[in-house]
């Protein structure tokens, strides 16, 4: 069987997802053993032209839509477009690990190094600062990119249009969203 990047990217979302929901085992009641679990949210089935209807409709703008994630989950998985935009600072995430697969277009990547001294938290895990020492990548269509948790990380597509799929994998479950 041939594999695509794409595929492969798919098959890793699915892999997360079941990794994540067999750790959500339950117990048959009064019985003392463990039984299967129970799926926690539907399951997602993206055709091709339905990914790539979704892409066309993020393209005028900079947004990103989500196909899976939110209260309880320890997955996201989105469709994210960006044109001509500078990232303000570098990020880092203390309990979450990124994967792009790049759809369309380019970008280039700063990666690694260290957050400068006047990083700050602007939320649980959730560092922004300016890299120091980090490298700087060029990505293209059919490229994929970890970027391990506490990888200081920025993206930028001034002059370019870009696509990716963002996998993002939590070290916990996400908590309720906090009442506006």
């Amino acid at each position: 069987m041939f594999l695509t990047i794409k595929n492969v990217v798919v098959a890793l979302a699915v892999t997360s997802t079941l990794a994540v929901t067999a750790s959500a085992q339950t117990s048959a009641p009064n019985s003392g053993q463990r039984g299967p679990s129970t799926a926690t949210r539907p399951f997602v089935v993206l055709p091709a032209q339905s990914l790539g209807d979704l892409e066309r409709k993020l393209r005028p703008e900079n947004k990103a839509e989500d196909l899976i994630g939110g209260e309880g989950m320890q997955l996201r998985v989105a469709i994210q477009h960006e044109k001509d935009h500078a990232a303000p600072s570098g990020e880092l995430h203390d309990a979450s690990d990124d994967v792009y697969y790049v759809l369309e277009g380019s970008a280039t990547l700063t990666l690694g190094g260290k957050l400068d001294a006047a990083a700050r938290e602007v939320e649980p895990g959730e560092w922004r600062g300016k890299i120091v020492g980090g490298k700087n990548v060029e990505i293209k269509k059919g490229d994929l990119i970890i970027v391990p948790r506490g990888t200081p990380h920025e993206r930028n597509t001034v002059g370019k249009d870009f696509s990716m799929i963002l996998i993002k994998i939590y070290a916990q479950p996400l908590p309720a969203p906090k009442p506006k």
